[in-house]
């Protein structure tokens, strides 16, 4: 269905430590191929002295046509929104808001844009044994991504455990063919792997660090971080330097935010002018 609205497109993204978030540059970029003018706010809302419940609030009665939400708040969002999608309500986290006349709808393009990302690196190569560090809502949508590119194994690891087995029971409820396995321990868990995959926040600006000491990702075949600021992680170097397919944060960030795109607006965008248009600076 073909979206109609104003040629002015007011977006946001609520989420913690977003200052360096390149999504502004991404939709702003977007809106200019398009055609559209296109206006894109960060909300912190600790800056904000706010709650998320009352910046999404604030986002929802003041012009935003939808919002993207990022860490921690993907799934708080999925609370606050009507979600249509059966797979999207099974992750549980959202990634992607439209305020309605009635209602918020929420949608997950993680899901879509870790898939894109994945294969632009890897092509139709089975992701194999996989050690998911990190079962939040980022974690999720790339468990269930990991599931639908038919991985034989999804070691779900999370040092809060019930978090881990709760989304290994949801992977398990899908009936899929991949065999999924809890872990508390990452170390414990990357052995044997073929891809490692960090859904933590641990490399990100202001935080630092990293899921694995550099001696555990030996054996390893690929390895991506959902951490893009910075796209040189930690792991990532480290994973590089044992000789692992490297597939950057930036991939899954470039896939998640056309799909948002596509929701925001409808409008017709040429990926590769995209790409161009944003890399030259960041990368």
């Amino acid at each position: 269905m073909t979206k109609t609205f104003s040629k002015t497109v007011k977006l946001g993204l609520i989420g913690d430590n977003i200052t360096r978030s390149q999504s502004p540059r991404l939709h702003c970029a977007a809106g200019a191929l398009a055609g559209l003018n296109v206006s894109y706010d960060r909300l912190i809302p600790k800056d904000m002295g706010l709650s998320f419940d009352e910046v999404f609030d604030y986002a929802r009665t003041s012009g935003f046509r939808g919002i993207n939400v990022t860490y921690p708040y993907k799934e708080t969002a999925a609370k606050r929104v009507t979600v249509s999608d059966p797979l999207t309500r099974a992750i549980g986290a959202v990634n992607t808001v439209i305020f309605g006349s009635a209602v918020a709808e929420g949608f997950n393009t993680d899901y879509t844009g870790f898939m894109s990302a994945y294969r632009r690196i890897r092509g139709t190569q089975n992701p194999g044994t996989v050690c998911l560090i990190g079962t939040g809502g980022v974690g999720k949508a790339v468990a269930f991504g990991l599931i639908a590119l038919n991985a034989r194994t999804i070691r779900c690891v999370d040092l809060v455990a019930p978090k881990a087995r709760a989304l290994a029971d949801a992977l398990t409820a899908l009936g899929s063919d991949t065999r999924i396995e809890t872990y508390d321990d990452a170390e414990t868990a990357a052995k044997g792997a073929d891809g490692i995959i960090n859904c933590t926040p641990l490399g990100m600006v202001g935080i630092g660090g990293t899921p694995l000491a550099p001696a555990a990702l030996q054996g390893a075949t690929w390895a991506l971080d959902a951490v893009y600021t910075p796209v040189q992680t930690e792991f990532l170097q480290a994973a590089d330097q044992q000789g692992l397919t490297v597939i950057s944060g930036y991939e899954l960030f470039f896939g998640q935010g056309v799909d948002a795109w596509n929701i925001f607006t409808g409008a017709k965008l040429d990926h590769e002018a995209l790409r161009a248009a944003i890399q030259g600076e960041y990368l």
